[in-house]
């Protein structure tokens, strides 16, 4: 019987094609993590990266997460978009387990917006990935395991694997509707204390000068944000403290205590208990696991890797 298709197939790269990635627009790719639903029972609480955008593939388990002033609801297949400087606050625990894959990149330069932004700032952040999770998914996977088994080339390998990625990403949300509407003033006055919070978490602040600095009766101000965020200001300026605590305590070998300082508190006893209410561990728990399950994936990646003969 006739084949209805050719055996061979050519596919042509436009003439006109203009690669995006030139001049200043040198997107680096900063870490890769394969985070297990078990993991996320220990939450990444609220944070924000100054100096490089955040990718994040939803791949299994639902929670709601507040990004910037919005609570949105996550699910399998959504993908969210941090630009530099957008806080977030991934809630999970033992009964919101979520399996995911994150990407950290630096280095980008957009073509008409500011650096280390991917999207424009009314595009949003959760995307639906649709007929695009399968090859978002793999992508991630193969820039994971390269770097994990450190393969031969693997830092070559995963940038070129990041580039690919970036423009799958951008396929996604250039036919997404941006999701910034008008907000009412109540909504105005929730993000300038967000932004108060966000600018002086690592100070000695209460309700009381909040109120004061911004020319708001205490009562009025927690209602307001509150109605915004989900959160009281001072849970909201919790959660700040301990994430960047976190962040602190994976990222740096400063000691526990000057951590606890940094981040606005007095006595690193409190702080070890407000870390342990809210991550599940103890400061000094977080850091050891966070050592260990990075040895362990890699020691993993090894092992999988076929032995030459």
């Amino acid at each position: 019987m006739a084949q209805n298709n050719p055996l061979n197939v050519q596919c042509f790269v436009k003439k006109d094609f203009q690669p995006l990635f030139v001049g200043e627009n040198t997107p680096k790719l900063l870490y890769v993590s394969d985070i297990r639903p078990s993991a996320s029972t220990h939450p990444r609480v609220m944070h924000a990266h100054e100096d490089f955008v955040e990718i994040i593939l939803i791949c299994s388990g639902s929670s709601e997460y507040l990004i910037h002033d919005k609570k949105y609801f996550i699910q399998p297949g959504d993908l969210l978009i941090y630009n530099a400087g957008v806080v977030h606050d991934e809630i999970s625990g033992p009964d919101l387990e979520i399996g995911s894959y994150c990407v950290a990149v630096g280095g980008l330069h957009m073509p008409g917006l500011g650096p280390n932004m991917l999207v424009p700032a009314d595009a949003g952040y959760v995307f639906p990935s649709g007929e695009s999770f399968g090859d978002l998914r793999i992508l991630m996977e193969m820039i994971f395991h390269n770097l994990a088994a450190e393969e031969p080339r693997a830092e070559a390998f995963a940038g070129s694997l990041l580039h690919a990625l970036l423009i799958k990403v951008l396929a996604v949300t250039d036919g997404a509707d941006a999701q910034d509407k008008p907000v009412d003033e109540p909504h105005i006055l929730g993000r300038r204390i967000k932004e108060y919070i966000d600018k002086h978490y690592m100070e000695p602040i209460t309700l009381q000068t909040m109120g004061e600095a911004l020319h708001i009766s205490p009562y009025y101000l927690s209602h307001v944000f509150k109605q915004m965020s989900g959160y009281s200001p001072v849970q909201y300026l919790l959660r700040r403290r301990i994430g960047e605590a976190q962040t602190l305590l994976i990222t740096t070998d400063l000691s526990i205590t000057r951590i606890a300082e940094l981040v606005g508190y007095d006595t690193q006893s409190y702080f070890n208990l407000q870390f342990t209410k809210n991550v599940g561990m103890s400061p000094g728990k977080f850091r050891q696991n966070y050592i260990v399950a990075q040895k362990e994936k890699k020691d993993g990646a090894k092992s999988r890797r076929p032995k030459s003969k």
